[in-house]
């Protein structure tokens, strides 16, 4: 039975670029984001068919993902893959940023992961499931003001926590952290620098640690781009 697959923040980037990955090796892949006519355009570039399945959510919001993870349950009737993928950063630093953006990013890059291995623990722990985790390289080193950092210093703790409590059920966790990625994050930025990856390759990171066979884990993967050096 192939199996089922729910990626947060898959309607571009390297959610969408796993979600394309995967589905060209056969799952069933479900994704979320916030912007339903972006995740209409993703299902009719992709020609999944009824191997995708698209939700409009806020991987914020509590309700918001259970209801994402039941519709997912009721479609395929199991869970056997979560990639936690949904976050986004602010431009410049902690002294510039809107208190209530600086909220909305804290609740995306930390508290969204963490609500949905919550709520998609009991399938997995019954289908013996992978758990991935994006995070970056902000979350293994400082840069001065820098909020988005604080959160994936969080998000990376967060996969070891888990690691902790679902190792002994079967279930794998992996983080990825990567390093400069080409994605629309770099757009307001002035574009990202001459040393950066793609979508894809992160994607076929991912995939890798997926790969893996079923009693060996890959806990933790960090990617950079050649010639990037923090």
């Amino acid at each position: 039975m192939a199996p089922v697959t729910l990626i947060t923040g898959g309607s571009s980037g390297i959610g969408a670029a796993t979600a394309r990955a995967l589905l060209e090796q056969g799952h069933r892949v479900a994704v979320t984001g916030r912007d339903a006519e972006r995740l209409a355009a993703f299902a009719a570039a992709t020609g999944a068919g009824e191997q995708l399945l698209t939700i409009a959510g806020d991987a914020s919001d509590a309700g918001d993902v259970a209801a994402t993870v039941s519709q997912v349950l009721e479609r395929w009737g199991r869970l056997d893959t979560v990639i936690a993928n949904a976050g986004f950063s602010l431009p410049g630093t902690l002294e510039d940023h809107d208190p209530e953006d600086m909220r909305a990013m804290v609740l995306t890059n930390v508290l969204g992961p963490a609500l949905l291995v919550r709520e998609t623990l009991p399938a997995l722990r019954e289908s013996k499931g992978r758990i991935v985790v994006v995070g970056s390289v902000a979350g293994i080193r400082y840069t001065p003001g820098n909020l988005y950092s604080v959160t994936k210093w969080a998000v990376h703790a967060l996969v070891e926590n888990v690691r902790l409590l679902v190792g002994k059920d079967g279930v794998g966790v992996t983080l990825v952290a990567p390093g400069v990625v080409d994605t629309a994050f770099w757009d307001e930025r002035g574009g990202a620098p001459e040393a950066s990856l793609t979508a894809e390759q992160i994607a076929t990171t991912i995939v890798f640690a997926l790969s893996q066979p079923a009693d060996v884990v890959v806990n933790q993967l960090v990617v950079r781009p050649l010639g990037q050096i923090n």
